[in-house]
């Protein structure tokens, strides 16, 4: 797939997956009919992935991405909220950006049919790159920019067990990029997910999809399951109705095999892979790849084990960029039309240790190395210099959790890593937990991160073709560029108020230097070209996030949030930016959400989730312009004629025909999210 000629070839691979995809609807409705009338619910006992935690329980399930140790989600000290395998099965969501808006921690806006912006405490912009992804314990950051490709980060979401999310500063464990926040997804286990699973279906914008899985045994206590899904797009539009031919489809395979052989030595060997295809104006996006994953662990005790980690990641995609035409006063030109690919290989491996020192102390440690290896074919009017690049990452992380009383915990710790573009970078925090009672925590942190330069901030250019003294580039990173830097301040309350109601509440002040700026060239020819990338911004967010969760009745929960978050990011003293330090931030200042869910007799559920989002302030234009607020509601009814056997109608962005969620405003610039609704049915055996 690195060549103009595989681009074809993934075509017909995708072909194949829809056919697939189509036949597999068929035969799937063919067994539920026979299965439905064969089988009562007396027959077959509720798989465990569907089991609805009570508020007690949900505060009780181990969390992992805080302390990177297990610890009760109700005890660890950090703005986290998680969502289960049952949230995103109740949602109706199809896509794991969808699952995410569950998280009222998050900013989450549809760009198209393929494109998310997802965010935590602002800077949620095209090239958002402060927050870092780990799915199943690999990262799944571009180093083009720091960023996640959120179009080709996918599961069978039957098979996810939950997602951690944090947000604010994960920097002393996960490194580099974890600024604001950590999104931590986990897939469940081989052993959880035995027999036969198999969906299908579709709608108007969700055309059609259709996945399988079957897990079984290959020894004693040697689990396996494979998989595979594919899914179609529709296009959105534009806001003056005309399609914006962003369709988008894309075919999904995988595996997992988890050995507890050996009750001590767990193993888990897993893999994935991908193909892509994004319609464009300007032609077609191609994207592929594929991971192998190996994972050993040793217990020594209770409260102390080992886990090695290994992988190796491939990524492919293939972007066409248009051709460039300026008539300036000075210097008309033009570039034609090109493709412009990036082909990524990442090895990675990661070693860490837990154990307690005395009666007092907990520590965590550990050591990591990633390789990349990065080839780029450079498009006429897009380039990256060394089209080729090897990077080397090392890590090292310790932690200790210090028992001050039988009720006051200090966590303090620090990362330590060394890349090859600013050298070595140091992220401590310290982590105050106070344990009011077994049921209300308080909490408070000091932390610093970076955000490391990526390949646009150092190697971008973008030619004009022009001879000297003429500008002979737009745009070029620069080799000066160095890491952006956050002293972050959190306090947070956390409490399960009685059997029925939980809330949790933090609040944060973060401290900004070194943000990514681009600088004019005031003595150039034409225009202040060209525009350098700089660390001319810097500036302070602050806000406050809220959530919290009510048992109504036994069969009705209701869980609502709210954000609020104040920005200033503005140009140092005696420097200057292209935008005037409007270009970091698309975010909005309020957010909120209200979700039902109701368990109805005749095995009904009725969800619903209604969310409103402040107007956004974008400048990814000429001028600064905004996408209003908006309400929007989904809702999704399921029905089970038997316990193994689903069938659901969601609806989607119910309140309007089309809106805005992010982008320019303009007629053929911002596209317009459309009502959808798509018919599902699911099959466990």
């Amino acid at each position: 797939m690195a060549s103009i000629e595989n681009n074809g070839r993934s075509a017909h691979q995708l072909k194949f997956f829809s056919q697939w995809g189509r036949c597999l609807i068929a035969l799937g409705l063919i067994f539920f009919a026979n299965i439905a009338s064969a089988q009562t619910n007396a027959d077959l006992s509720s798989p465990a992935s569907l089991k609805k935690l009570s508020l007690e329980e949900l505060m009780d399930l181990d969390v992992t991405s805080v302390s990177k140790q297990p610890e009760p989600y109700g005890q660890a000290p950090a703005a986290i909220q998680v969502i289960t395998g049952e949230d995103i099965q109740r949602s109706g969501a199809s896509s794991i950006p969808e699952a995410l808006r569950l998280a009222d921690n998050l900013d989450v806006a549809q760009k198209g049919s393929a494109g998310w912006a997802i965010s935590a405490r602002g800077f949620n912009t095209d090239l958002a790159n402060k927050l870092l992804v780990l799915m199943d314990g690999r990262s799944v950051y571009t180093p083009l920019y720091s960023g996640v490709f959120w179009d080709v980060q996918d599961y069978l979401l039957e098979d996810i067990d939950r997602i951690e999310v944090i947000s604010g500063p994960g920097g002393t464990l996960w490194g580099a990029n974890a600024v604001n926040g950590v999104i931590n997804i986990t897939t469940k286990s081989a052993k959880d997910t035995q027999g036969l699973y198999v969906e299908g279906g579709g709608g108007n914008w969700l055309e059609d999809f259709a996945g399988v899985r079957y897990g079984g045994t290959l020894a004693s206590n040697v689990y396996y399951r494979v998989y595979g899904k594919y899914f179609d797009r529709s296009s959105e539009v534009f806001s003056n109705g005309a399609s914006a031919s962003d369709s988008w489809r894309m075919g999904q395979g995988g595996f997992r095999i988890d050995s507890e052989a050996s009750s001590k030595n767990p193993l888990t060997l897993q893999g994935d892979f991908y193909l892509g295809d994004e319609k464009a104006p300007g032609g077609d996006t191609r994207t592929g790849g594929g991971n192998v994953l190996g994972r050993w662990s040793h217990t020594f005790s209770d409260d102390s084990d080992m886990s090695l980690q290994l992988y190796y990641d491939r990524t492919h995609i293939s972007v066409p960029k248009p051709a460039v035409v300026y008539s300036g006063p000075f210097a008309p030109f033009s570039l034609p039309a090109g493709i412009l690919r990036d082909d990524l290989d990442t090895y990675d491996l990661d070693f860490q240790d837990r154990f307690h020192l005395g009666q007092r102390n907990s520590i965590v440690w550990g050591l990591g190395y990633r390789f990349t290896h990065d080839v780029v074919g450079n498009a006429p009017s897009t380039e990256f210099l060394p089209p080729v690049l090897d990077q080397n990452l090392f890590s090292g992380f310790v932690q200790d959790e210090i028992k001050l009383h039988e009720k006051l915990f200090l966590t303090l710790g620090t990362k330590l890593e060394h890349n090859d573009y600013t050298g070595f970078e140091v992220e401590p925090s310290a982590r105050l937990q106070w344990n009011v009672t077994p049921k209300q925590m308080f909490w408070g942190a000091v932390s610093r991160a970076v955000r490391t330069p990526s390949r646009i901030d150092r190697d971008l250019l973008e030619p004009t073709g022009l001879p000297t003294p003429l500008p002979t580039s737009l745009l070029d990173g620069s080799s000066n560029f160095v890491s952006e830097t956050l002293i972050a301040y959190e306090l947070g309350y956390r409490a399960q108020l009685s059997s029925k109601v939980s809330t949790s509440v933090s609040a944060f002040y973060n401290d900004y230097d070194n943000i990514r700026s681009f600088t004019t060239n005031a003595t150039s020819l034409i225009g202040g070209f060209p525009i350098t990338a700089a660390n001319n911004l810097e500036g302070d967010t602050y806000g406050f996030e809220w959530s919290g969760d009510w048992q109504v009745l036994d069969w009705w929960r209701l869980h609502g949030g709210y954000d609020l978050l104040e920005e200033d990011i503005h140009v140092k003293p005696g420097k200057t930016d292209f935008s005037n330090g409007l270009n970091e931030t698309s975010d909005p200042q309020q957010q909120f959400q209200i979700r039902s869910s109701m368990d109805l007799p005749e095995n009904l559920e009725l969800d619903s989730a209604l969310r409103w989002v402040d107007t956004l302030h974008d400048n990814n234009g000429p001028t600064q312009g905004t996408v209003p607020s908006y309400f929007e509601l989904d809702v999704r009814i399921g029905w089970h004629p038997t316990k193994n056997l689903e069938f659901s109608i969601v609806g989607q962005n119910l309140l309007h025909d089309q809106h805005a969620e992010y982008g320019f405003p303009g007629a053929t610039t911002t596209e317009q999210i459309e009502r959808s609704v798509y018919g599902k049915v699911a099959w466990r055996f």
